[in-house]
């Protein structure tokens, strides 16, 4: 197990900005991730032409400078900024190679190599706070933690989960739509929502996330009421489960990481850690689920709910006794045991005569 304290990058583009006068402006201009992109894969931008009528038109001016290295007195490309995403955008996409595990802790360049710089520096820019590197073998797993919850992946898939992302970014940047958010479409959402209806509540709010991620980052976005941050993280979690209804799993968990991110620890932020871990045991990642379903259950989400889910979860991870303790608390509540029918049957499969014990205990307690 090697910590990755000594090569997290958190805040490495923050940090950059605070040195550059121009970082706002940058940021606006071609986009703060497509910014960040360009400094990772040595794209250093010399001059802009702005195109406010048109600002895909804007043009570019910039050479390439080899990783580490500030000399920019390379030849001058100049492409439209669209290009220039899309440069930055495959860039960034090429396959790699993946050097062999470090063998030592104080490897840092291995560790560095064996994950990927490129993958080290993305990674905050998505939430990933990465904490350890586990090797077994010919396998490699990172633990991390994103919005506060732990996450473990396999090497290769976080790889190709950062890369989804980066493609998602240009896929939002080539749309250009910056539809207005109405938010009396809410209601309608949560009306077809309710009856199955999720084509719709996709038809409706579909066109929120790309827009409203760039929104949060502004002014204005930070200083939305509770009210309005409430109900935008309720529209964004309905679209958020109606993605996964419908079968886009990925698409549906980074639109309730949204969610969460509109919510804070405000009114709907409980039903918005319900619906991701409800996500997560849809996909089969139950261990993964039980972190959002506690939160939901600590910022106070219906426990008739809740309880059920957990006890799912726990049954999947083959945790019998903390799955037994949900069970109870879902009775408690009023939920019916026609709702736990393959959960109870599990726990009692498994748990057997030292369950049977145990209730004896409980009604000879209970009777004294």
């Amino acid at each position: 197990m090697f910590s990755l304290d000594a090569v997290r990058t958190d805040g490495w583009f923050e940090r950059i900005g605070d040195g550059i006068g121009s970082f706002q402006a940058l940021c606006e201009i071609v986009g703060e991730a497509f910014f960040a992109f360009s400094m990772i894969t040595g794209a250093r931008i010399t001059a802009l032409t702005v195109d406010r009528r048109n600002p895909d038109n804007t043009l570019v001016d910039f050479v390439i400078a080899p990783p580490g290295e500030e000399d920019i007195d390379g030849d001058v490309q100049r492409l439209t900024l669209a290009d220039f995403r899309h440069r930055l955008v495959g860039a960034l996409l090429t396959e790699d190679t993946t050097p062999p595990a470090p063998e030592r802790d104080t490897d840092l360049e291995g560790i560095q190599l064996h994950i990927g710089v490129r993958y080290l520096l993305l990674a905050p820019l998505y939430g990933y706070s990465l904490r350890k590197l586990a090797v077994e073998g010919k396998t490699s797993r990172l633990l991390l933690l994103r919005d506060g919850i732990e996450e473990t992946h396999e090497l290769n898939e976080f790889r190709a989960r950062i890369r989804s992302h980066v493609r998602d970014e240009l896929e939002r940047a080539s749309a250009g739509a910056r539809s207005a958010i109405d938010l009396t479409k809410v209601a309608e959402a949560e009306v077809a929502s309710q009856r199955g209806d999720f084509p719709k509540v996709i038809q409706l709010l579909g066109t929120w996330p790309a827009p409203l991620a760039i929104f949060l980052r502004t002014p204005e976005g930070q200083m939305l009421t509770p009210d309005a941050r409430s109900l935008i993280a309720k529209g964004l979690g309905l679209l958020g489960t109606a993605c996964v209804k419908l079968g886009e799993e990925h698409q549906g968990e980074e639109v309730m990481r949204l969610a969460v991110q509109y919510a804070h620890d405000g009114a709907a932020a409980g039903d918005i850690f319900r619906r991701l871990g409800e996500a997560m045991l849809e996909d089969g990642r139950a261990g993964e689920a039980i972190g959002p379903l506690r939160r939901a259950a600590n910022l106070g989400a219906p426990p008739k709910q809740i309880w059920p889910l957990l006890a799912r979860a726990f049954v999947q991870r083959k945790k019998f006794v903390a799955a037994l303790a949900c069970v109870r608390e879902a009775r408690s509540v009023g939920v019916a045991d026609a709702d736990m029918v393959e959960e109870i049957r599990e726990i009692e499969a498994t748990l057997g005569t030292a369950l049977t014990a145990w209730r004896g205990l409980v009604l000879a307690a209970n009777r004294s």
